[in-house]
């Protein structure tokens, strides 16, 4: 400790870092009311560790925070699992770690008291959010295949934003990059975020957008679950990938992206293909077209090879003549057929010609036979049908006499 002298003033001796933290532990520590403590809070964030369970114990409004720990010991004698989200009350003692100057709760039990408002509140919102159908996978928009600009929304302070530069440098270098910088944590960020978000939109050059932010404790990220951005999000004119956090995390804003790859490495990598991916596939597709026109190229000359020894057994010539020869056959016959066709023709003709004029009334006339008559013109063939002093027309084979009936003579046997 090094000796400071403090003229015309009657001080203590000053302490050592060391010794103003051991007091502090001491006060702490042994203090009977915070050796046996219950807490009331909301379970903010909760990181599983091969120790045990580390979690923050926050008010709902925000106002005060404490770093808590269950040990892998205690696990199994708590009452609940603290869950980000969840109010409880934490039994526990509180320890003070002189390497860091901090203070946390050991806890010994937790006994849950409810969902808490922050949880509820978040709830209400996403069920909302999902009725309008801001998270319909029917609505995501595919990314285009080969964008030649993105934009960026992140801090320019954030290792977010340097990942995803080295990412799309490694993976698609000479793309065109547009950054547009945001507050991504604390009460400012969700404006921010949601201004950032309408500067690429009017400018309009990004094919698709990129909103990133590393990883952190859950109030960190709570911006990204504020009703704003992700309304923001989901009526950006582009598609939006979102990077955010890590794995284990997913707010409204990635609900509400096309693509959620929860990491901003990894939304690099989503965003745009590799150059080197393209190379390969474009290699291989002129490779199999290179063999499929070898194959085709070998498959004809074989089947050309082939024809042309057909040809050479054929004898054209030999097979010209003797279709030549077939041809002039098939020509006789069908020549005698279609001249008996013809005779065959012409003898029902004159046989139907000749019965007609055996049936023609004229002829028979000419043959010395008369045509009667009535009156009405109807042809009388029985005299029963007549009547005394009736006229009759009776037509000769020269000319026609009208003649009177002075008698008749029925036929005896009818």
């Amino acid at each position: 400790m090094i000796p400071v002298d403090l003229l015309g003033v009657d001080a203590p001796a000053p302490l050592s870092v060391a010794g103003l933290v051991d007091y502090i532990k001491t006060l702490l520590e042994e203090d009977a009311n915070l050796r046996q403590v219950w807490v009331v809070g909301e379970v903010s964030s909760a990181n599983p560790h091969a120790k045990g369970l580390f979690f923050n114990l926050t008010e709902v409004d925000g106002s005060a925070t404490i770093s808590c720990v269950a040990w892998r010991s205690q696990m199994t004698r708590l009452s609940a699992i603290p869950a980000v989200g969840a109010q409880v009350a934490v039994l526990g003692t509180v320890k003070v770690y002189p390497q860091r100057s901090s203070y946390q709760l050991t806890v010994w039990q937790v006994l849950p008291t409810g969902d808490g408002l922050k949880a509820l509140r978040y709830r209400q919102l996403r069920q909302r959010l999902q009725a309008e159908g801001l998270f319909d996978p029917e609505l995501k928009r595919p990314l285009p295949p080969l964008p030649q600009t993105i934009a960026v929304v992140s801090s320019p302070q954030a290792a977010a934003w340097g990942d995803i530069q080295r990412s799309l440098r490694q993976h698609h270098p000479g793309l065109h990059i547009l950054f547009s910088p945001a507050i991504v944590q604390g009460d400012d960020a969700p404006e921010s975020i949601v201004a950032a978000i309408r500067r690429v939109a009017l400018d309009g050059r990004a094919e698709v957008l990129i909103l990133a932010r590393g990883g952190g404790a859950t109030e960190d990220l709570e911006c990204f679950d504020d009703e704003r951005v992700v309304r923001a999000v989901a009526d950006c004119p582009i598609p939006v990938v979102t990077g955010i956090g890590h794995q284990r995390d997913e707010s409204l804003a990635d609900l509400a992206a096309d693509v959620c790859a929860h990491t901003p490495t990894a939304a690099a990598l989503a965003a745009v293909p590799a150059l080197v991916d393209l190379l390969e596939a474009h290699q291989s597709q002129v490779a199999r077209l290179t063999n499929q026109v070898a194959d085709a190229l070998l498959e004809a000359q074989t089947d050309l090879q082939h024809l042309a020894q057909r040809l050479l057994r054929l004898r054209l010539d030999q097979r010209l003549e003797q279709r030549q020869a077939h041809l002039t056959q098939l020509k006789g016959r069908l020549t005698h057929s279609t001249q008996v066709e013809l005779r065959q023709a012409s003898d029902r003709c004159r046989a139907l010609r000749d019965h007609l004029m055996t049936l023609d009334p004229e002829a028979v006339i000419r043959r010395g036979y008369a045509l009667v008559r009535d009156q009405s013109g109807q042809v009388v063939v029985d005299a029963a049908t007549v009547a005394l002093d009736q006229t009759l027309q009776v037509q000769l084979a020269q000319g026609q006499l009208t003649v009177q009936v002075t008698a008749l003579h029925p036929d005896p046997n009818p």
